[in-house]
């Protein structure tokens, strides 16, 4: 009887070290390391701009006109998720962005985006299953989108080669729409523009079911990134 009991009890030990070393080895050798922010591009050319306003060069005009997301933007979530203790970030993206950017002289005067939530990926099939199923449901709500509400003016940055800017609009998700103040950072790359920027979300503000499954657990909330590179629509 000592004996069975002794294999009883060394058997739920092992188990309580195999379950947390074996998430362990799951989560830090499997599903490797968590992709870094999305953020600029840390080469950025300076063909076309100017020294005292980055973004909009000295010109008047001189971005004027309408740009459009090219295949180089991405735009996804992050979420912390714990299993057996463990904790990881979970990021799933996608670079099907559309839309359009419209510049008129030193005034960023309309943004219209919209993002195929259908096509936003992670490292894990069945982590983007529950995505497109019962937490974000893409066969209802397809489309992410997000309409600028008030002209952004793009202010004079003497010796710098990004503009700070915050863009007020409606945000829409799972169905949902709600009026937002984004921070961005923008900058002039060459041929292109490029806007990064995070939106803090909290699940139940949006109708979103919390992303928790089996032994998962997730936070309350997440973040929406974005890194959108415009080029001018032909």
């Amino acid at each position: 009887m000592r004996s069975r009991l002794k294999w009883v009890v060394a058997g739920v030990v092992g188990l309580a070290v195999l379950i947390p070393l074996g998430t362990f080895v799951f989560i830090h050798v499997v599903e490797g390391s968590t992709p870094a922010r999305l953020s600029l591009s840390s080469t950025p050319a300076t063909t076309g701009a100017s020294a005292s306003d980055p973004l909009t060069g000295t010109a008047a005009g001189d971005l004027t006109g309408a740009w459009r997301p090219t295949s180089a933007s991405q735009v996804g979530y992050r979420v912390k998720e714990i299993l057996f203790g463990q904790s990881h970030v979970a990021v799933g993206r996608t670079n099907k962005v559309s839309g359009t950017l419209t510049i008129g002289g030193d005034t960023v005067t309309g943004v219209d985006l919209s993002v195929d939530m259908a096509s936003v990926a992670s490292d894990q099939d069945r982590r983007d299953n529950q995505f497109r199923g019962r937490i974000m449901d893409v066969a209802t709500y397809p489309t992410a989108m997000f309409k600028l509400a008030a002209p952004i003016r793009v202010p004079s940055t003497a010796g710098s080669t990004t503009v700070a800017l915050k863009a007020t609009g409606t945000l829409t998700l799972h169905g949902t729409t709600k009026r937002v103040t984004i921070d961005l950072e923008a900058r002039r790359n060459g041929a292109t523009i490029e806007v990064n920027g995070l939106v803090p979300i909290t699940f139940a503000d949006w109708g979103i079911p919390n992303p928790s499954f089996g032994p998962i657990s997730t936070d309350d909330h997440g973040e929406l990134e974005l890194l959108v590179v415009f080029a001018r629509a032909a």
